[in-house]
């Protein structure tokens, strides 16, 4: 991925960082540059990775850094900004933090911005294989876990073996991630992303427009993501989503056949029924290769259960 917003130090830093285990990069103004990787967080020095304070690289103005990266636009990202992120092409999503800007109780704008945090998106084939070989679709789905676990990487595998099945997926994509904000990641040939709307809006006018097999969707929380989902069943389209809620009584308030919950970044993921029952641990380790859904049940049937489109 292009850091071209980025200070020359820092962009030529990162280029000593494995890209394939970078997760993010965190800047504060006036503080040392921390970055994650899929096994710590670790100081950024001129020599990549340290895990020596006085090594690390300081960034002078994460304001400068932020309208670097949206090339002076504000007006462009003034809708992303009211939720505390603007998301670049290519997927990158950077989280906001500074004075906000307040009216009648919603955020409106963001000013004096001191902290960014730069999430990088991964592409992983095959992460998915160990949860959609023990789940039996078409049903309703829901990743669950704390941010940072691969949550959205998951979703982007997910659409590319349904696709590979033979199904329209639609993709709602809030905030421009699972897609990358346009052709960033493959989703398979046979899937439609809908980009910058909030879910109940997309899951009612992509429905009818599209006509698809299966929604996927990132982030649900709140009653409004919650009538989206309904709005989908009733429609009898299923839905496949991640979100960031971890209680059981809280997960339950979606109505899902499986749970599936990631454990750790590649790792272990726990996959449950509908009343929170262990069905397996499996894992998201992903390959090298593209994989496609494989049979499970019988001849000339995938394991969704029903025959596959030629």
């Amino acid at each position: 991925m292009e850091f071209d917003f980025l200070p020359d130090e820092i962009r030529a830093a990162l280029n000593l960082v494995d890209g394939d285990k970078l997760t993010e990069i965190r800047l504060r103004s006036g503080q040392a540059v921390i970055v994650g990787t899929t096994e710590k967080y670790c100081y950024l020095g001129r020599k990549g990775c340290t895990d020596d304070r006085e090594l690390a690289i300081v960034l002078d103005d994460a304001e400068i850094v932020l309208s670097a990266a949206m090339e002076g636009s504000v007006f462009a990202y003034t809708e992303q900004l009211r939720h505390s992120f603007i998301t670049l092409d290519g997927g990158a999503r950077i989280g906001v933090a500074g004075e906000y800007v307040t009216e009648r109780g919603e955020i409106t704008a963001i000013k004096n911005v001191t902290s960014l945090n730069i999430r990088i998106p991964h592409d992983i084939y095959g992460c998915s294989q160990g949860i959609l070989e023990n789940i039996r679709l078409p049903s309703d789905v829901i990743i669950f876990s704390r941010p940072g676990l691969g949550k959205t990487t998951l979703l982007r595998d997910i659409a590319r073996s349904i696709s590979s099945a033979g199904y329209n997926v639609l993709v709602c994509d809030e905030r421009s991630e699972i897609s990358g904000g346009g052709r960033a990641f493959d989703l398979g040939c046979r899937t439609d992303a809908v980009r910058g709307a909030d879910k109940l809006s997309c899951f009612g006018n992509a429905i009818r427009a599209m006509r698809p097999d299966f929604i996927l969707t990132d982030e649900l929380y709140g009653e409004r993501d919650r009538l989206a989902i309904e709005c989908a069943a009733r429609c009898g389209i299923n839905f496949i989503a991640s979100t960031h809620v971890c209680k059981q009584s809280d997960l339950a308030a979606f109505r899902a056949d499986y749970y599936a919950e990631l454990c750790a970044i590649g790792g272990e993921a726990i996959v449950y029924d509908k009343d929170f029952n262990i069905i397996c641990h499996c894992s998201t380790v992903g390959t090298s290769g593209n994989i496609a859904v494989r049979p499970k049940k019988g001849k000339g049937e995938d394991l969704f259960g029903i025959l596959r489109v030629q």
